[in-house]
Formats: structure tokens, C-alpha cells, sequence
């Protein structure tokens, strides 16, 4: 079966785009390796793609993207673990210097464990996908509750996209080569959050433990 018309139509303007302008580095890239820098954990959600929102070129970021931008505790249990395997590609053998875990806004990953009976928290693999966040998102409703006084479903959706964020940070440290590399100041951890109908981006000052809207200009 043939591609969709709107894929075949985007690749024409990526051909005579994108490529065009940059054949010179898709050759180099083509006929040798990978050198990014950075290395972005994202959601797979369509609105969010990380190579759009830091305008990224070709070979720039290399990217692992999975349900609401979760990283696992390090497990080398000889299970499936496609970010772990990522994450240690990304380390061990490119060699980034920077990590960031990003998340967004309205994440269904998420909603799923926010909202009660949400069908996808009793689904074949995202409710399993994210059980090890349900203490976190608990733990973030009760804060709500006693800080607001009643519940506020957009106050803990946010609240929650954040705090998985954070969680996955300290998941990262979990990974003993990454820590160590962490703790000799070769690699830097950082966190960020993106609203998609604002276009904003957050950034995670772990000292502070506050979220700080990030300048455009």
C-alpha cells in the first residue's frame, strides 16, 4: 500500500526545502556519524515535537520520545526498556552533555492518571506504562487540596505534568554511569515544560524547586 498523498506531499517539500538548504550536512551526516550535544526525553504527542519548538536542524538533538515523557528507574532486569536503551546509547556512546526531560501541557499520558476513570488507565499498557507515577500524582492532589481547599482539575493536571518531570529528573540519577558523569560536572540534567496553546516554555530550576517561564526574545 502506498504512503498517505500527505506524507509523499510533505516529503516533496522536504526535498526541495528543507534538504535543499541543508544537503551539504544531511551528506556529512549520511556518510559518517551522529555528534549531538543533546539529548531531549519528550512526549510522543503530536503538538510537541522537541525538534520544532528549539527549531533544531539535522543531527542536532537526538530525541527519545514515549508516553507523557516518562524515564524509568534504572532496572537491568533483561526486560524491554526502550528509554533506558536510549538513554544509555545517548550517554555511552555519543557522549551528550545535557539531558532534558520535557514535558507539556494537556498530556493524555498523564490525564490518564489524573482523572478517575479515565479508559486509558485500565488499558493494555498505558495504565502499566504509568503506574510508577500514580504515588506522584496522589501525593501532588493531596498538596493541592490542602494548599487550594477544593479540587481543581486544570491546578492538578499542570501540577502533575511538573512533577513527573521532576520525578523523571531524579529517575535519571538512578542510572549509575549518569550520575557519576552528573557528579563530575560532565553531563547537566535539566527539566522543562512546554504549554502548547501559549507556545511558552518553563524551565526547572532544581535548587529553587520552582518552574520559571523561559524568554523568547
Amino acid at each position: 500500500m502506498a504512503l498517505p498523498d500527505h506524507l509523499l506531499a510533505g516529503y516533496g517539500r522536504f526535498r526541495t526545502g528543507r534538504y535543499a538548504q541543508d544537503e551539504d550536512t544531511y551528506r556529512t551526516l549520511g556518510g559518517g556519524t551522529q555528534q549531538p550535544k543533546l539529548m531531549i526525553i519528550a512526549c510522543c504527542d503530536s503538538r510537541a515535537a522537541p525538534e520544532t519548538i528549539f527549531d533544531a536542524g539535522p543531527g542536532e538533538i537526538f530525541v527519545m520520545r514515549n508516553v507523557a515523557n516518562l524515564v524509568p528507574p534504572y532496572a537491568p532486569d533483561g526486560k524491554h526498556h526502550a528509554t533506558s536503551a536510549a538513554l544509555e546509547f545517548a550517554v555511552l556512546s555519543l557522549g551528550v552533555k545535557d539531558v532534558v526531560v520535557m514535558g507539556h501541557g494537556r498530556c493524555g499520558g498523564i490525564r490518564a492518571v489524573v482523572q478517575a476513570g479515565d479508559p486509558l488507565s485500565s488499558s493494555d499498557f498505558i495504565g502499566k506504562w504509568m503506574g510508577d507515577l500514580r504515588d506522584v500524582a496522589e501525593a501532588v492532589k493531596q498538596d493541592l487540596a490542602r494548599d487550594l481547599g477544593h479540587d481543581h482539575t486544570h491546578d492538578v493536571q499542570t501540577a502533575v505534568e511538573h512533577a513527573a518531570v521532576e520525578h523523571s529528573l531524579a529517575n535519571l540519577r538512578t542510572f549509575p554511569w549518569l550520575r557519576m558523569r552528573e557528579n563530575r560536572q560532565e553531563i547537566g540534567l535539566h527539566g522543562a515544560w512546554f504549554d502548547i496553546s501559549l507556545g511558552e516554555l518553563h524551565a526547572y530550576d532544581e535548587t529553587a524547586r520552582s518552574w520559571d517561564l523561559v524568554s523568547g526574545a
